[in-house]
C-alpha cells in the first residue's frame, strides 16, 4: 500500500517520486528528520527539516485514510450492499470529505426519525412520494393506517422523514450546500445576554458578522474561545433561500401534491439534518484552519527564541527582581553550576542600598562574575538603574532577560532534580542567568506552550501543537549540536536518537567514567546500538578532544574522507583546518563515490572552515528609555527602543520596559506592503518604535515603524 502512495505525496508537495521513495525508506528504517536532513541530502536532493516532516505528515494522513476505507469497505459488505462501481468509487477517493459522503447512506444510524418511520413501514409511501406521479397521496397514505400508525397525516410525516434523509444524504445536496458555505457562509458572533461584563474582553466580537473565509486565524480562535466560555453564540450560516431553491430545483419535479409533500421534506431536511450538518464540518475545517496557522506562527516564534544568541561559557550572575520580597541572588560558574545564592533589598519598602551594593560588590569579585543577568519582571527596570548607578571593581555586562517560563520551570521536576536543596526562587534565578548563557540549553526544559511567544497556545489542538513544538525543539537542538561532555540529560533527550532513557545512560556513564575523550567512546555506553549512534553521533561535541573532527558536525561515518584529503596534502586533520591555503588545495569532486556526494563534501569543507560553528549570532547588550517607567509616561509621537517579545500573524508585540507591551500591526511594520511579520522582525530583535496610540482604559499601545530609522 505504501507504494501507491508516493505519486500522490509528490503531486501534493511538488517533489519526485524518488525524493518520496527514500526519504519515507529512511524514516521507516529509523532515521530522524534532523539526521536526514543533514546527512542524507544525496539520498532526499537536499530536502530542508521542513518538507520531510511534510512528507511524514501526507504519508501518514493516507495511511489514516486507507485504513478507514478498509473500515467502510467492510462495513457496506457485511450490509451485502458493496457494488463493483462503489467499491471502484471508494478505492480511487481519497478524499476524506468525499469518502465520507459516499459511506453515508451505509452507515450504521443511532435511531432515527427516518429509521422509525421505515420500521413502521413507510418506505414504500415515501417512495411513491418522489416519484411525484400520485395525484392524491392523502388517499393513498390511508392504506397504511395501521399499528403504531394512527392517521393519515401521520403516515405522510412519516415519510416525509424519510425523504428528508434521503435528502441529507444525497452527495449533489451535500455538495451544493457546501459550496453555498464555501462562497458566501457568514460567521456571525453574539454576546450571551446578562454576560457582557464577564466577556468584557472580547468586546470587539459582541455583534460581529463576516465572510467565514475571510475570517483570520486569530480572530476565529478569539471567536471560538469566547464560545467555549459561554459568553458568545456563534454561528456558520449561508444564504438559506438560495440553499432552499438549489435543493427544490433538484428534488421537487411536480407542481402537484406529491411535489408539495417532497418540497416540505426538503424544507426540514436542510433545516434538521443538511444544514447543521455542514455548518459543524465548517466550523471543524475552519478550526482546524485557524489552528495549523497558529501552531505554525508558534513554532516559528519558538524556533528563533531557542536559536537566539548565547552569552557563552562565562560566570554569571542570575538576578530575579522584586520589592517586598528583595532580590534573589544568584552566582554561577562558567559551566552553568550553583556556585552562591542570597538575596538583596534594594528596593522600597526595605530600601537598604548601602547592603546590598556591598553583597553585589563582594560577589562579584569573589566569582569573578563576567555578566548579570535581571529577570525582566516585576522590579527589572529598578534593579537595572540601582546597578548602573554603582561603581564596581570589575567590568560586568548586564543583560535584561526573559523571565517568561522561569517559574514554571523552578517548580517542575527537573528543577527539583538538578536543586533538591534549593526552594523555587533559587532555581527561578538560577534559570535567568543560564538562559544568559545558552538560551537554547535553558528553554528545552520548559514546556514550551508556557515560554510565553505563542496566541491561543490552549486553543488549538493540543495532539498537534506538541508535536509541531517537540519537532521545531529537535531540529534546533540538533542544529547547534550540543557539548556531549556538559550536556542535562533533558538536552540530550532532544538529540537524534536519543530517547530519555540513552540520554540518562550517557550521563551516568559520565559521572561514572570521566569526560568523553571521543565520539567512539559512546559506543560503550549501555543500550548505545549502532543505529543510534549513526543517528546521535554527529550532533555531539567534544572540545579539546584527541580527534579535532569530534568538535564538528562531520559525521564520524565520513571522517576516512577528511584523513585521506589530509593524507594527499601530506599534513595531519589538525593541521588542515588550522590552515587556509592546505584547505584551498582541497579538490571535492576527486572523492566522490556511489554514497558520498557533492551536497555532503560541501558541507565537509564549510564545517572544517569553521569546525564546531554556532549558528546562533553574537549578543547585543540593550537599554530601554530611561524615562518609561509606566504606561503614564508614555505620549504620542514618542521614539523608543524596544524588544520583540512576541510575533502573531497580524503583527509583533514590541517590550518598550514597561509592564504592558505594544503592538506592531502588519500593516505598520514597514513602508511597504507586508504579507508575514517574520519577513521584518525576529523574537529578541531590537528595534525602534514610534508611540501611534494609547488606550489607557484597556492598557493597549499602537506602535509603528514605519518611518522610524532602524
Amino acid at each position: 500500500m505504501t507504494q501507491n502512495f508516493h505519486p500522490m505525496i509528490a503531486a501534493a508537495l511538488g517533489l519526485s517520486e524518488r525524493q518520496i521513495a527514500q526519504t519515507l525508506g529512511l524514516l521507516e528504517g529509523g532515521a530522524t528528520i534532523p539526521f536526514i536532513s543533514r546527512y542524507r541530502k544525496e539520498a532526499t536532493g537536499g530536502l530542508d527539516e521542513v518538507q520531510i516532516e511534510a512528507i511524514q505528515t501526507q504519508h501518514e494522513k493516507l495511511s489514516e485514510t486507507a485504513k478507514r476505507k478498509e473500515t467502510i469497505l467492510n462495513t457496506i459488505r457485511e450490509q451485502g450492499k458493496l457494488t463493483p462501481e462503489l467499491q471502484k468509487r471508494i478505492d480511487e477517493t481519497w478524499d476524506s470529505t468525499v469518502l465520507e459522503d459516499i459511506y453515508l447512506p451505509y452507515k450504521p444510524k443511532r435511531k432515527t426519525r427516518a429509521e422509525a418511520a421505515r420500521q413502521r413501514g413507510l418506505e414504500p409511501l415515501a417512495t411513491l412520494l418522489m416519484m411525484q406521479r400520485e395525484p392524491h397521496p392523502e388517499a393513498r397514505a390511508a392504506s397504511y393506517v395501521k399499528g403504531d400508525v394512527k392517521s393519515a397525516e401521520e403516515a405522510l410525516k412519516g415519510a416525509r422523514d424519510i425523504i428528508a434523509e434521503l435528502v441529507s444524504e444525497d452527495e449533489r445536496a451535500r455538495n451544493s450546500v457546501r459550496n453555498a458555505f464555501a462562497r458566501q457562509g457568514l460567521l456571525t458572533a453574539k454576546v450571551v445576554k446578562g454576560k457582557e461584563e464577564e466577556a468584557a474582553k472580547y468586546r470587539d466580537y459582541f455583534d460581529c458578522s463576516e465572510p467565514l473565509k475571510r475570517c483570520s486565524s486569530h480572530r476565529l480562535l478569539a471567536i471560538r474561545r469566547a464560545e467555549a466560555e459561554g459568553v458568545l453564540k456563534v454561528g456558520i450560516s449561508p444564504d438559506d433561500d438560495e440553499c432552499l431553491n438549489r435543493l427544490e430545483r433538484q428534488f421537487v419535479r411536480s407542481n402537484n401534491a406529491c411535489g408539495e409533500q417532497v418540497a416540505e421534506a426538503v424544507r426540514d431536511a436542510y433545516k434538521r439534518l443538511l444544514k447543521p450538518s455542514i455548518e459543524t464540518e465548517f466550523a471543524a475545517h475552519s478550526k482546524e484552519r485557524a489552528d495549523d496557522e497558529a501552531i505554525k506562527v508558534f513554532a516559528a516564534n519558538l524556533r528563533q527564541l531557542l536559536l537566539a544568541s548565547p552569552l557563552g561559557q562565562k560566570r554569571v550572575m542570575g538576578i530575579d527582581p522584586g520589592f517586598r520580597t528583595g532580590c534573589k541572588v544568584v552566582c554561577l560558574d562558567a559551566q552553568g553550576n550553583l556556585l552562591h545564592n542570597e538575596n538583596i533589598y534594594p528596593h522600597p519598602p526595605v530600601g537598604k542600598q548601602q547592603e546590598a551594593f556591598a553583597k553585589v560588590q563582594m560577589m562579584l569579585e569573589s566569582y569573578q562574575i563576567d555578566a548579570v543577568a535581571i529577570g525582566n519582571g516585576t522590579a527589572s527596570r529598578e534593579t537595572e538603574e540601582f546597578l548602573k548607578r554603582q561603581h564596581f571593581h570589575r567590568d560586568v555586562q548586564l543583560f535584561i532577560v526573559s523571565e517568561q517560563g522561569a517559574s514554571i520551570y523552578s517548580a517542575s521536576k527537573i528543577a527539583r532534580d538538578e536543586f533538591p536543596d534549593y526552594d523555587v526562587t533559587v532555581r527561578g534565578a538560577v534559570s535567568i542567568g543560564r538562559r544568559l548563557m545558552d538560551p537554547l540549553a535553558e528553554l528545552v526544559k520548559i514546556d514550551p506552550k508556557s515560554i510565553g511567544v505563542g496566541q491561543y497556545q490552549h486553543d488549538v489542538d493540543q495532539t498537534k501543537l506538541k508535536r509541531s513544538l517537540d519537532q521545531t525543539v529537535e531540529n534546533c537542538v540538533n542544529l547547534v549540536g550540543v557539548n556531549l561532555n556538559t550536556a542535562s540529560s533533558h538536552l540530550l533527550t532532544y538529540i537524534s536518537g536519543l530517547g530519555p532513557q540513552l540520554a540518562q545512560n550517557i550521563v551516568n556513564y559520565r559521572a561514572a567514567n570521566g569526560a568523553f575523550t571521543s565520539r567512539k567512546e559512546l559506543m560503550k555506553v549501555p543500550r548505545m546500538g549502532a543505529k543510534a549512534f549513526e543517528q546521535c553521533a554527529g550532533f555531539l561535541r567534544i572540545p579539546q578532544a584527541k580527534n579535532p573532527l569530534d568538535n564538528t558536525a562531520v559525521h564520524p561515518e565520513s571522517y576516512c574522507i577528511v584523513e585521506q584529503m589530509a593524507k594527499d596534502l601530506g599534513c595531519s586533520v589538525a593541521e588542515l583546518i588550522a590552515d587556509k591555503e592546505l584547505r584551498q588545495q582541497i579538490r571535492p569532486e576527486r572523492y566522490l563515490s556511489p554514497t558520498v556526494g557533492m551536497p555532503t563534501l560541501k558541507d565537509i569543507l564549510q564545517e572544517l572552515e569553521k569546525p564546531g560553528r554556532d549558528p546562533r549570532g553574537p549578543i547585543k547588550v540593550f537599554e530601554f528609555d530611561k524615562n518609561v517607567r509606566t504606561l503614564d509616561d508614555l505620549c504620542e509621537g514618542m521614539e523608543l527602543p524596544g524588544i520583540v517579545g512576541n510575533i502573531t500573524n497580524f503583527g509583533a508585540f514590541v517590550d518598550i520596559g514597561i509592564k504592558e507591551n505594544g503592538l506592531v500591526h502588519l500593516s505598520q511594520l514597514a513602508d511597504r506592503f507586508v504579507s508575514d511579520p517574520n519577513e521584518v522582525v525576529s523574537i529578541h530583535q531590537h528595534v525602534r518604535v514610534k508611540v501611534i496610540g494609547i488606550d489607557r482604559e484597556r492598557k493597549r499601545i499602537q506602535l509603528t515603524m514605519k518611518g522610524v530609522e532602524q
